[in-house]
């Protein structure tokens, strides 16, 4: 029994790493909280972490009832969430590339904006479904129920993701008392948005099959 918690802890400390060093690999998420949080500031960052959370939580439920095997078999299927995640995050870096988009009423009405988007952004990304489709597997053990090996690693990855997100909006966020002058904002946020853009081209040829 003792062998048996030790291989569990020691398989559930390496997932972590791997969660640890995919999150840390620049991406579409990275990017797009960076031009969030630099140009909104903390409260659209941290609402925006709450919606990738969501989403990525929601895609390794999904996958563990089996429907993004369904996903990476179809080819149809694939490549029309792949290209919907790419116009999805060009759409994106447009928006911040004009000025922020559409004016809000309030932080409540920003929160679940920016929410959505985090949300939206990584429904929309096929990667996340590979992760859980072809990484995550490979961690389970066989004598033990996959459905709650499954729901563990979810956890794990989630939670490894979202300290990252956070610890990216706490940098980032840092970026906006420098930013008051308008000119030096509207440089910073042209160049986020450049960035943000290039990584959806970079997404597109990356999660092509």
């Amino acid at each position: 029994m003792e062998g048996a918690t030790s291989s569990s802890l020691s398989t559930l400390l390496s997932f972590g790493l791997t969660a640890l060093i995919i999150e840390l690999t620049p991406g579409p998420n990275m990017t797009y909280l960076a031009l969030v949080s630099a140009s909104e500031g903390r409260r659209a960052g941290f609402a925006t972490v709450a919606g990738i959370a969501l989403g990525l939580a929601t895609i390794g439920i999904v996958a563990a009832l089996g429907v993004t095997e369904l996903i990476q078999a179809s080819d149809l299927l694939y490549e029309g969430l792949r290209w919907a995640g790419v116009l999805f995050l060009l759409y994106l870096a447009w928006e911040g590339w004009k000025g922020g988009g559409e004016a809000v009423a309030n932080d409540t009405d920003a929160d679940r904006r920016y929410f959505t988007r985090g949300l939206v952004t990584n429904l929309l990304n096929p990667k996340a479904a590979v992760f859980y489709v072809a990484v995550l597997p490979t961690f389970i053990v066989a004598e033990r129920p996959v459905l709650a090996q499954t729901i563990t690693l979810t956890a794990i990855y989630v939670a490894v993701a979202t300290a990252v997100h956070a610890l990216i909006v706490v940098l980032a966020s840092r970026l906006e008392p420098l930013l008051n002058d308008v000119r030096i904002e509207k440089i910073a946020r042209r160049i986020l948005s450049a960035l943000l853009a290039a990584v959806a081209i970079w997404f597109a040829f990356s999660t092509a099959r």
